[in-house]
């Protein structure tokens, strides 16, 4: 639901991670894990081969225990077998040769549905089974609705997944203008300040990326195809892509938090994000003239990511969204109506003097039309922009001056 003046009464999910390294008890119960997805696997088709019939979700839990895993583990193994089963009918629709589950794994995840989910004194405890000692650790978060353990990276991570209730508000409080871009990831104009969430080391992790692809393609292109050494350079090539997409992922959501922090710290409840609409809505360059489209880093920028992220944390943070048609709104003068063309990042109006950082210039812009369906003059002058920078550790991402 979007607009402004209407409620918003939905749960969004959001999840912790926290690693847990490697562990003898984890490995034993990822093995019981796995043996009951195996027992799921083999018990489902082996039914469908000599019976034909096509055991339900509910059929199969009552066939399938473990005494080393929580019951409601063991059910949530049985269900992500059907989930992935669900998936394999919806895509052999699309493409016929797709394979059904039908894998064995030796390691499974464990999943730890609310049931076992305990919380006392700041420890979490997950209960593990009649034979099977808990799974312990310290905990200074709320409690879960569920959680699971899996293996990644030489060492088991924990993700803890909650659910939260948007509050319910009105049309009446602030509104900002969020202007999505290239150079910097985000603007917000919200009646008080404009705040920018900087995007050039966004923009250099993309070059580093198509550098690092066109580095092992030129590597691999000097081996035979499926030879040893081309085996080797393709994975070396995934990991160190792997490790990239971590970091633009990294980044794309410190930077979205503390952009939507900040933007909620200046008392806005509605969030009015500037659209394109068409083949521009989607984070293409597609809008972009030939000769830019080519020095650009890479054929999709992250802008469809950031947009997503930016609308569900404003959502979850009790704010209205709305998509406003952005055509033009960096060129108009929020002065005085003037339409200028701009020179790199700033805005000059030659008839009234009006000047500005381009972006600043966008958001307030779009912010007007969230308001008043179109464009209209800022009352007052507009402030020096603040800037948000990313920094690993996230407790040090915050707006500063950059004026």
């Amino acid at each position: 639901m979007t607009g402004r003046g209407k409620r918003w009464d939905a749960t969004f999910y959001y999840t912790r991670q926290l690693k847990l390294g490697a562990s003898g008890q984890l490995d034993l119960l990822a093995r019981e894990a796995g043996k009951v997805y195996s027992r799921t696997v083999v018990t489902f088709w082996r039914i469908y081969r000599h019976k034909d019939i096509w055991l339900s979700s509910n059929s199969m839990q009552k066939l399938i225990h473990d005494d080393n895993l929580h019951s409601q583990t063991v059910q949530g193994i049985v269900q992500s077998f059907y989930e992935a089963l669900k998936s394999w009918g919806t895509l052999r629709k699309t493409v016929p040769g797709a394979k059904p589950p039908r894998r064995l794994n030796r390691y499974y995840a464990i999943p730890f549905k609310s049931s076992a989910i305990k919380l006392k004194d700041g420890v979490l405890t997950l209960s593990a089974g009649k034979k099977s000692e808990p799974v312990t650790m310290p905990w200074r978060f709320q409690r879960p609705k569920v959680c699971e353990i899996s293996y990644r990276n030489g060492g088991y991570v924990l993700n803890a997944v909650y659910a939260q209730s948007t509050a319910q508000i009105s049309g009446g409080g602030g509104c900002a203008g969020v202007d999505l871009g290239e150079v910097h990831i985000a603007t917000a104009y919200t009646g008080k300040r404009t705040i920018i969430a900087n995007g050039r080391l966004l923009r250099s992790k993309l070059r580093h990326k198509e550098r690092l692809k066109a580095h092992f393609r030129s590597k691999t292109g000097k081996y035979a195809k499926n030879s040893r050494k081309w085996k080797k350079a393709g994975k070396a090539a995934a990991r160190a892509a792997s490790r990239i997409d971590n970091q633009i992922k990294d980044i794309l959501h410190k930077q979205t938090s503390a952009f939507i922090c900040a933007v909620r710290d200046d008392g806005v409840q509605m969030v009015g994000i500037g659209d394109m609409g068409g083949k521009t809505g989607d984070g293409s360059l597609s809008h972009l003239s030939r000769d830019r489209r080519d020095r650009e880093p890479s054929p999709v920028l992250p802008a469809k990511k950031a947009k997503a992220m930016i609308i569900y944390k404003a959502r979850r943070a009790g704010m209205d969204v709305e998509l406003v048609d952005e055509r033009d709104t960096s060129l108009i003068c929020p002065g005085c109506g003037e339409r200028n063309r701009t020179v790199n990042r700033d805005y000059f109006c030659g008839k009234c003097g009006f000047a500005f950082h381009r972006d600043g210039v966008g958001a307030a812009n779009i912010r007007s039309r969230a308001l008043y369906r179109e464009v209209t003059p800022v009352v007052g002058d507009m402030t020096p922009p603040v800037g948000i920078r990313y920094y690993a550790d996230a407790s040090r991402t915050s707006a500063t001056d950059i004026a």
